[in-house]
Parts: C-alpha cells; structure tokens; sequence
C-alpha cells in the first residue's frame, strides 16, 4: 500500500496540469463541435494547446513517477523516466515493430498502435526510479568516472527499457486482443453488457487498456460503432448510444460529488490544498467530461475507492441502457457534449440522465465519505503519506529567497532575515540532534506542514529534545518513518538541516 501511496502522491504534479488542458479542449470543442477547430482558428488552437497534454498523459507520468519516487527528486530521475518513454514507445511502435518483423506496417497487430498510455508510463517511470535510486551514486572506473553518478541512471534506463520493450512485444498485443475478444462477447448481453463494459472500463484507466474496450462499443471494430452511428443518426433510437449515456451521471455529477466527499473528509490542514485540486479536477469533469485529474488523485492511494467508483459506473451504464435514456459524446461525456447531443434525433429522454445524475451524486458523495471514514483510506489531505502539498517533489528544497537590492538598503529588512535565517538554523539543529544525528538519516523530504525522515534507527529518537525546538509534534509513522510537524515554513528549516 505504501508502495502504491508513493505513485499516487508522485502523480500529483502531472495530474495538477490536466484541468487546464481539459477545460481548453471543452471550449475549442464547444465553439466548432463538428470540426474539432477544422472550421475556426480559435476552436483549432485551444484544441490543439488542450490535447497537448491530454494526448501525453503517458510522458507527463513517466517523468513524475520517476521524479516523485526517486530517493531525492533529482532532476536525472526525470531525464530516466523520459529516456525510458522514448526507447520503450518507439520500439512498440508500429513502424519498428513492421520492421523488426520484415512486415508491411498495415499488417502489425493493431495493439501497437495504441502503447502511448498511462500504463506504459508509470511502469517505465517506476523503472527509472528504481534504476536511479540504486545506482545514482555508483562510481565507475577512472576511465569511466564521466558516466559515474547521477549520469549513470539514464544509460542504464535506456538497457533496461530495451528488455520491457521486448516483453511487451509478446505480452501487450495478448492482453488487447483478449480485451477486444471479451468486449465482444459483452455487446451481446445488451444492458447487462453496457453495465460489464462501464466497469471494466473505469477499472482499466490506470492500464490505458479501456481504450481496447472502447474500441468495440465506440467504433467500428465489430460494427457497434456507438459514436458514430448516434451522431450520424443512422442507428436505433433507444440503442444506439447505450455504450455513451449512462456516463454522463458519472462524469458531470458523480465523481465532483465524489471530489467533495474527499474535500469533507481532509484534515483540516489539507483543505485549502485538497479544495483547490477537487475544484479544478472536478470542474474538469462537470464541463468536458475528464476524469483522469480526479481519479488519479485517488485510484493509487485509496484502490477500493476506485473499485466503488468502477461498480458504481457500470450500475450507471446499466441503468441507462436498460430504460433507453441515450445521449452521446464526441469527445467525453461532460456538458459540453450533453449539451450539443441534447436535441439530436437518437437523443431518448437525455433529460432522465441529468435526474440519474443528480441521484448518483448524492449515491457518490454518501459512499465516498462511508468507505473513507469506514476503511481510514488515504485519500488527497488525509494519513501519513499523502499530503496535497506537491508531496510529489518533497524533498525539492529550495533555498529561501536572497533580498533584493532594495532590501539590501534597508537595514531592517536585512536584520529580520537574519533573525528568520538564525531561527530556521537554530530549529534544524535541534531537531538533528534530537533524531540521533546525521547518520541516522536514510532519507528526508517534507510536506506542507511536516518534515518526513526515514531513519536508520528509531531508537536513537529523543522526541523530547526535538520538541525544544518548538514544533507542534512529533509522530511515528512506521518502523523507521518519523514526522516532525513544523508548519508552514517546513522547507526553510529541511534546508538547514539538509546543510548541516
């Protein structure tokens, strides 16, 4: 669980940016619905700036993963997770695997073309992350000290990558193709199929598998092709569209629900963080239908809250389909496309899934709040390892601000940052003493609020001495895991201990 909690806190980062993206992408979508910017340069260039990101949610979570699990945050973790991006997806590429084959590149199994996920990122960001926190500080030969250190992980990264590409070659293609076999057989369950297709493909977004699902109920791999017939108006009232409604009470109101059972349910210290990531990811939700900022903020750290929200997504696409209440989307299921599918000819009763909605939020909002305070999960600003804070890059410390040269003039000015400066040294060393010294430290990062240490031995802790350096409190939070709580201006007193 711990192991998990560090990948979900890692995400935070590249999770934080995706509203924005989201939001762009809605409104270019909203000013030109059919052409996606092909008939207005405006919707063309905040569609483009949007799906920027969207379309490399991949990328965005090698280089936080690997950044956010490294032992110190260091940059060259990132530059592994990148190298690890690039030589993975290119040699899955359908080009370099028609190549590698000595096939026509139209005969490469179709699974290939879509290894740009979010799965293949935040293994090969774990990847690096190991690799880095292994041998970032390995010397090599004299002849080779050039490589040694913090330049070593990214070679070894790009080895190591070629390995995970040849398994994938024979695994990734075996598990699409299965998923696509299994989403056949489900379209011909009709509700009950819509209901089995909503919950497998809430439960495989942190693959990046559901879009071999989509494939069968949205387009026209066996001849469904939801999307395109409901737009098109060529389908089946009632039925056409069934693999697309029942998502809309999730999107524009269950999951914000959701997001503010979490805000609820955050310490009262983590609110303001919590509220302000729950808002923009759930106002991603509600407007253009993109859950991945809020569902990510939770599927790692708290896994059975995911599988709640996964059941309750297929009893939606269930409901929806058995009573016929369709709409459709173009590109997600928020208001953007609600409202531009409302009055299409295929659209059933869209208005009983806004009352559907309306239902699961309240359905949402109680079940979030009873399996977090029932389980004690770990979501956004609660427990001991996720704190909204960026924890991602804890352990980024960054020195305080030097004064100004108007500052520099100002005698008073100069005497209260000393002052601030000697406080922060004074803390820190007491604090240093207080854990058994440096060479007890295994590692130390920091939060909002707390310093987080990894200790060799919790035995030399003597909390009492650490309280003299009048800090709030003092928390085990493991075997070998100690909080100090120091409040705001927690970085400037982990600077001076990282410099002592």
């Amino acid at each position: 669980m711990k192991f998990l909690q560090r990948i979900g806190r890692s995400l935070m980062l590249p999770v934080a940016v995706l509203p924005a993206a989201a939001i762009l992408m809605g409104i270019g979508y909203w000013i030109d619905p059919s052409g996606w910017g092909g008939e207005s340069q405006v919707a063309a260039f905040l569609i483009r700036a949007g799906s920027s990101l969207i379309d490399n949610m991949g990328i965005l979570f090698a280089i936080g993963v690997a950044l956010g699990m490294s032992k110190d945050n260091n940059g060259s973790a990132a530059i592994s997770g990148l190298v690890g991006w690039l030589v993975t997806t290119t040699m899955l590429a359908p080009d370099t695997v028609a190549m590698l084959m000595d096939i026509p590149v139209e005969q490469v199994d179709a699974a290939f073309g879509a290894t740009r996920t979010q799965f293949i990122g935040i293994l090969v960001g774990i990847i690096a992350a190991l690799v880095y926190n292994r041998f970032s500080e390995t010397r090599l030969p004299q002849a080779l000290a050039f490589f040694s250190g913090r330049r070593l992980p990214p070679i070894i990264v790009a080895v190591v990558s070629l390995i995970v590409a040849g398994i994938l070659m024979l695994v990734w293609p075996v598990l699409y193709n299965a998923l696509v076999a299994f989403g056949t057989f489900m379209s011909g369950l009709g509700s009950v199929g819509a209901g089995l297709y909503g919950f497998f493909n809430r439960l495989l977004i942190p693959t990046g598998l559901h879009h071999a699902l989509n494939s069968v109920f949205w387009f026209d791999v066996i001849g469904i092709n939801d999307i395109g017939n409901f737009w098109a108006g060529t389908g089946e009232l009632g039925v056409t569209g069934m693999y697309q409604g029942g998502y809309f009470p999730v999107m524009m109101f269950g999951l914000p629900a959701g997001g503010l059972a979490m805000y609820h349910m955050a310490h009262d210290d983590q609110k303001k963080r919590v509220g302000s990531l729950m808002l923009a990811a759930g106002f991603a939700s509600f407007f253009t239908g993109v859950t991945e900022p809020i569902e990510f903020a939770f599927m790692f750290v708290a896994p059975l809250l995911f599988l709640i929200h996964a059941i309750l997504t297929g009893i939606s696409l269930f409901i929806a389909a058995f009573f016929g209440w369709t709409a459709g989307f173009g590109f997600s299921a928020g208001f953007v496309d609600g409202f531009l599918s409302f009055n299409l000819p295929l659209a059933n009763q869209p208005y009983m899934l806004i009352l559907q909605g309306l239902v699961f939020a309240v359905i949402y909002y109680f079940a979030f709040r009873w399996a977090i305070e029932r389980f004690n999960l770990k979501t956004p600003g609660r427990g001991d390892e996720v704190d909204l804070d960026d924890g991602a890059f804890a352990g980024d410390t960054l020195a305080p601000a030097a004064p100004t040269a108007n500052q520099g003039t100002d005698g008073r000015k100069q005497t209260a940052t000393a002052s601030a400066d000697n406080e922060f040294r004074r803390k820190a060393e007491i604090i240093l003493d207080g854990i058994g010294g440096k060479e007890n430290i295994a590692s130390l990062n920091y939060c909002a609020t707390r310093l987080r240490f990894e200790l060799n031995d919790m035995n030399k802790v003597d909390e009492n001495r650490i309280k003299q350096a009048n800090v709030p409190g003092v928390r085990k939070a493991g075997k070998n895991n100690l909080q100090v709580v120091v409040g705001t201006e927690v970085e400037f007193v982990a600077n001076e201990i990282e410099k002592l």
